[in-house]
């Protein structure tokens, strides 16, 4: 059964920081309209950086070069794992998804609030107050991703503060904010513990800014399987979401019985929907070209919590079979000015020929017309490799994070971050250029492992809503980055 949902809805968004932030980003409209007018132009070759050329540039914290960066950016660096937390357990690992969920004043003066997922499987519980699954295994392992809160202070001579925030939860990937002011932490993995004595996987967490609020109960109805990440419609709270299943992976929506727009409110429960192409059955969008554009319905899934089928999650074996469309893998999913922007990070195709397995692709969902557009794709990666987790700018600039094993460019190897162009073109930002030894490491004061982490993948990028901030993370070793400066050079 088809069904649109159109209720009233109020038009006010709490925690008005974020959501003002972004409001009016004429480049948005602009990049649509060039994909639209140039259908196979973009993503052939890097553009020049209004930013200028990047090169090493030294940590504020540690005195590494870990990054390279644009001349008059600086940086500094917080919360590696392994660092203590306030309640005296190591920071964990396996920094990933993150986002800005408010700006209040703290004890030292006015802080940034962030919430920060750690996409760990099993090992070292987070002692959070919210705690979902507290199984331990046969083998001694516990549930151990989760998320952790960072408390950011604007003022100077202060150190961040890291508390736990979410744990017993699995494989917590990306996730997105509200404008609410929380976070929505998304598990990767259909895991099932319920069999010795544990919990079911596979859901969405809602975190908030005080870590002793956070629940630790999923929000069931919005699907139980491999979560990547989610956008809030701040028009009516409606949470879209994306699944990363190599070439089974649908794009949802779900609609809460309370739009309250309240902390808790999602667990009221609601309707998940899944995407179809208006007068064409399951369609194929594995291989898209900047320009490629379709009109979406939307679906009903009966059973949101239904068990995996053989090569699907039970909401996707429900969407196919009601002709819903189909990416490769969706990734990044961020919301700015009524437009979403989706990232499929294996859309294209290989050396091989085989579909879905390509360098990836970046949609433009308006939800003005519910109409998806294809803004970029490469298909070379020195253009962009497999780009990961997405953000806009207060300035409405368009920033990747890249996951695809680091790539070589003018500027050396490593993985990087890529911004779009208002032409749907892509440029380098940032290189990751973290390269050091278990001497550097001891005298940083950081329990890293020396190493080079060039090919790790970036995650996290958001900017804070007075836009002199970029928060991102490099995975592994685990660091949290803080980078400002001459951002009116440029987009961004």
């Amino acid at each position: 059964m088809t069904r649109d949902y159109d209720p009233a809805r109020r038009n006010l968004l709490k925690g008005s920081l974020i959501a003002a932030a972004v409001a009016g980003t004429p480049f948005l409209g602009a990049l649509d309209a060039y994909a639209q007018r140039h259908a196979s132009g973009q993503g052939r070759h890097l553009r020049r950086s209004s930013y200028g050329p990047i090169r090493p540039v030294k940590d504020q914290s540690t005195g590494l070069e870990l990054l390279q960066l644009p001349e008059g950016f600086q940086y500094r660096t917080f919360s590696w794992a392994g660092d203590l937390m306030e309640n005296g357990q190591p920071v964990p690992g396996y920094h990933d998804g993150m986002g800005v969920i408010g700006v209040r004043r703290g004890a030292h003066g006015p802080e940034i609030v962030l919430v920060r997922n750690h996409e760990a499987g099993t090992g070292e519980l987070i002692q959070a107050n919210g705690i979902y699954d507290g199984v331990t295994l046969a083998n001694g392992q516990r549930p151990a991703g989760g998320t952790t809160n960072l408390y950011f202070p604007l003022g100077r001579g202060h150190e961040v503060r890291t508390l736990p925030s979410l744990g017993g939860t699995r494989t917590n990937c990306a996730g997105g904010v509200t404008p609410w002011g929380t976070w929505l932490s998304c598990e990767e993995t259909t895991a099932d513990y319920s069999g010795v004595g544990g919990r079911r996987h596979g859901y969405v967490f809602e975190v908030t800014a005080d870590p002793v609020l956070t629940t630790g109960q999923p929000i069931v109805q919005m699907g139980r399987f491999a979560h990547e990440a989610v956008a809030v419609n701040p028009r009516n709270s409606y949470v879209y979401l994306t699944e990363d299943a190599r070439n089974a992976a649908g794009y949802y929506r779900f609609i809460p019985a309370n739009a309250s727009q309240q902390p808790g409110s999602l667990a009221a429960g609601g309707m998940l929907q899944a995407a179809r192409v208006r007068n064409l059955a399951n369609a194929d969008l594995l291989t898209p070209r900047p320009g490629d554009s379709y009109q979406l319905e939307w679906v009903d899934i009966a059973d949101p919590d239904m068990d995996p089928r053989p090569g699907a999650s039970g909401p996707f074996f429900q969407a196919h079979n009601a002709g819903a469309l189909r990416m490769s893998r969706g990734e990044g999913i961020w919301h700015s000015d009524g437009r979403l922007f989706i990232v499929d990070t294996s859309a294209g195709v290989d050396s091989q020929g085989r579909a879905g397995y390509g360098r990836g692709a970046v949609w433009m969902h308006d939800l003005r017309s519910d109409r998806l557009t294809c803004v970029f794709a490469s298909s070379d990666p020195e253009v962009a490799n497999n780009p990961d987790n997405i953000t806009v700018s207060p300035r409405g600039g368009v920033l990747m994070c890249e996951d695809g094993g680091g790539a070589n460019d003018e500027f050396g190897f490593g993985e990087r971050l890529l911004g779009l162009t208002r032409n749907g073109e892509a440029y380098i930002f940032a290189k990751n250029n973290i390269v050091f030894d278990d001497v550097q490491a001891a005298a940083a004061g950081k329990r890293a492992s020396g190493g080079d982490y060039r090919n790790r993948e970036f995650a996290g990028a958001c900017f804070d809503p007075s836009g002199r901030f970029l928060f991102v993370n490099c995975q592994t070793p685990g660091i949290t980055f803080a980078i400002w400066g001459p951002w009116q050079r440029g987009s961004l």
